[in-house]
């Protein structure tokens, strides 16, 4: 039976309780977080009443340790609640010097958002160098091993607006900012090796393509429709991006479980001015690990920011996510034999041509003090190199240098972005810009120009052939010209490749995407351009493609360069095979009822901690359950707010009470039939079969749906849970994989 809520007197008595204690029950509902539900300096009060004036109006006043309100000119404010009037029932004051400040504030709270990547979550932490790279490289950051420096990371989805959800199909952006002692570096990278286009001025037409229809404002945040398709099919140098976008690369897990790249071709230059080219690549620790489409959408519904929360629960609870930097490097002499042009940014290299030299680590340990301080208002701008890094001539990245600066300062509103404390170096800063909106600091003394003779004291600073930044000193030659070069003219055979080095399921997931997709398509025409250029890549996607949309097989694209066909496959490239190896860092979803076993239950928060993972309880109501042995237990979720899309895997333990009771619970019903359809691993306990008989799924369950009937056999599920996923399962319950039957 489930325990009875106190009474209002009984509350009342509590007055002594400390906010742990009010908060607490024998277990909480969740793994615990580092930083407590409520702070044990809170206001508690069980008479739910605070201190209200004569129109019942809540004042909470300063005194002892609480911070005393002032205006932003520091002038201490006597009332927050009433602006002043000529009398009680007057007109506003405009003398109200106070009241218009707040107003104005808010008012212009909200600067432009970004055009791409709007919607961002960060965090701090700090890189670390493991391995020099002082043999091809000046650069400061890449001298003293075992150095640490400080760094922020944003990471966001591209095409969606700032409101828009975690979960859409789309780009990940992976934004590094490493404060070195010589100036900012801003890797500004995604979680996805290539890009759509070739020529930085074709992205405002990618953009204006994957954005909302202007004359109808939608899609949000969604590339399944016709103009975007419509551009995609008449730009066939897309197509490599198009079969990582369209595969579960492009619906992590969580930002831990994905991994960055720089995508550019730079270079690095040493002492002597020596170049050697290179490719930035971040390897999460956590492993990688996406969700299925449907169950991003669910996702959506259920948790629109469920990679926010992800980040943020994971750092508050000591879980500090960690990437390793590796680079590719290589000169000249590889470039100009690769089979592709390395300027070009819709092309990779494949580790196993240039393996990946593991250099250091970025760790994010710290969440953001304030969200639009840091996270909304740091400004990335790949230009943004130290000495030792440089550019190479890709075009694309040739045209990010201009775009992001410009981008900045219209954003922020001042070339004085940088004087916003998350944009600011934190390295000795000296030079002669000055003025300007919101300027915050400015020169010193009567010199603001050089050269000038008024000396090393107070002349200002000088420049310093030795340390400062030096280009690379290449040799352009040619005529001015718009022009494109024939090297970047294969658009098919790195496509192939990655399709190839896909497992069976990821194949599968890439033709149901494009079916997805272009079934959102209205024209029929774009349908079928989009799979004559498919044909160019796999024969089998393309008939796949083609049977999913029940559009007869096109002719092949007309291709610029005949496609190589005996590009090996490359397993770095799929995700499936390069996962974790333990449940380290994943949620499980206990579903619980009054009356469990409490042993058991025990027993399997035993393992989920033994394993560095995290729990959080689903129960019929959010107060809580009681378990057979009276023990009381919280609960994260009620059962139709927490559905089993939010965890890696799910355990449902009920009484047999619990059992009939949530059988007849649609919400319930579809926490077993979800987690089942999306192939997780679910630990079924002994009173649990009606739920499953009533869900339709009794007689489907298989060798990922492992018992829970008796202690010993969390262990046994927490350990065949490390797979995250039985695929096997999906070929026999999803239609497409047996378009036949």
């Amino acid at each position: 039976m489930a325990k009875k809520p106190k009474s209002n007197d009984a509350r009342k008595s509590a007055e002594a309780l400390t906010p742990s204690e009010v908060a607490g029950n024998d277990i909480p509902g969740a793994t615990l977080p580092k930083v407590a539900a409520i702070p044990d300096d809170a206001g508690i009060s069980f008479s739910f009443g605070e201190t209200q004036a004569d129109g019942g109006e809540t004042h909470q006043k300063a005194g002892d340790d609480v911070a005393v309100l002032t205006t932003q000119q520091g002038i201490p404010v006597a009332d927050d609640q009433n602006s002043l009037k000529q009398g009680a029932r007057g007109p506003t004051l405009l003398e109200d010097a106070h009241f218009r400040e707040k107003i104005f504030h808010f008012d212009h709270e909200r600067i432009p958002e970004r055009v791409v990547h709007a919607r961002g979550y960060g965090a701090h932490g700090f890189f670390e160098l493991t391995e020099s790279l002082g043999d091809v490289s000046r650069a400061d950051i890449f001298q003293r091993v075992g150095e640490r420096t400080p760094a922020f990371v944003r990471f966001s989805t591209v095409a969606g607006a700032k409101g828009s959800f975690d979960l859409a199909r789309d780009v990940r952006g992976f934004a590094v900012k490493i404060y070195t002692q010589e100036g900012n570096w801003d890797l500004v990278g995604n979680n996805i090796p290539v890009f759509f286009i070739q020529d930085a001025l074709k992205f405002p037409d990618l953009v204006h393509s994957v954005k909302p229809a202007p004359d109808r404002e939608f899609p949000q945040a969604a590339s399944a429709h016709d103009n975007f398709w419509d551009f995609i099919s008449l730009t066939p140098e897309s197509f490599h991006m198009i079969m990582w976008t369209m595969s579960d690369r492009a619906i992590p897990r969580s930002f831990r479980t994905m991994e960055g790249f720089g995508v550019h071709t730079f270079r690095l230059l040493d002492d002597e001015g020596k170049s050697t080219f290179v490719k930035f690549h971040w390897k999460p620790k956590q492993g990688l690990q996406s969700v299925v489409w449907n169950e991003a959408v669910k996702i959506n519904g259920a948790d629109p920011d469920f990679h926010r929360r992800d980040l943020w629960d994971a750092i508050n609870g000591g879980d500090f996510p960690e990437w390793e930097l590796g680079v590719q490097l290589f000169d000249d002499d590889f470039a100009d034999s690769f089979d592709f042009d390395v300027l070009d940014a819709t092309k990779l290299i494949p580790e196993e041509l240039v393996p990946i030299r593991v250099i250091g680590r970025l760790v994010l340990d710290r969440v953001v003090d304030n969200f639009f301080a840091e996270t909304e208002q740091v400004a990335f701008c790949t230009q943004n190199v130290p000495p030792g890094i440089d550019f190479s001539n890709d075009p694309l990245l040739q045209g990010r240098n201009f775009s992001y600066l410009d981008t900045q300062i219209k954003r922020l509103g001042s070339p004085n972005f940088t004087h916003i404390p998350i944009n600011a170096p934190k390295c000795p800063m000296a030079h002669f810009q000055q003025d300007g909106h919101m300027a915050m600091r400015n020169p010193k003394g009567r010199a603001n120009y050089e050269p000038n003779s008024w000396g090393p004291t107070h002349g200002g600073p000088r420049e310093d052939p030795v340390r400062g930044f030096r280009s690379f000193a290449e040799t352009a030659d040619g005529p001015k010209q718009r022009v494109r070069s024939e090297s970047f003219a294969d658009h098919y055979s790195q496509a192939r490749q990655f399709f190839i080095s896909q497992t069976e399921i990821e194949q599968k997931h890439i033709g149901d995407a494009l079916v997805f997709e272009l079934s959102k398509v209205e024209r029929p025409d774009i349908r079928g351009r989009v799979v004559s250029h498919l044909r160019n890549i796999d024969a089998a996607l393309a008939a796949t493609v083609a049977d999913g949309l029940a559009l007869d097989l096109p002719a092949p694209a007309v291709a610029a360069r005949e496609p190589l066909a005996n590009l090996p496959a490359s397993d770095p490239l799929s995700i499936v095979k390069n996962g974790p190896e333990s449940f380290k860092g994943r949620k499980l979803g206990i579903l619980l009822s009054d009356g469990a076993d409490a042993a058991i239950f025990k027993a399997l928060l035993a393992a989920v901690d033994a394993e560095g993972a995290v729990y959080e309880v689903v129960a019929p109501k959010i107060g809580g359950v009681t378990l057979g042995d009276g023990t009381t237990v919280a609960a994260k979720h009620k059962i139709d707010g927490g559905p089993s899309v939010l965890f890696d895997a799910v355990a449902v333990l009920v009484s047999s009470e619990g059992a009939a009771l949530l059988a007849k619970d649609a919400a319930a019903k579809d926490f077993v039939t979800d987690a089942f359809a999306h192939c997780k691993f679910i630990a079924v306990g002994a009173e649990a079969k009606p739920i499953f008989e009533k869900a339709g799924i009794a007689d489907d369950l298989d060798e990922a749906c492992l018992p829970l009937a008796k202690a010993a056999d969390a262990s046994a599920f927490i350990a065949a849970a490390r797979a995250l996923r039985h695929w096997p399962r999906e070929l026999k319950v999803d239609l497409d994989a047996n378009p036949g039957a």
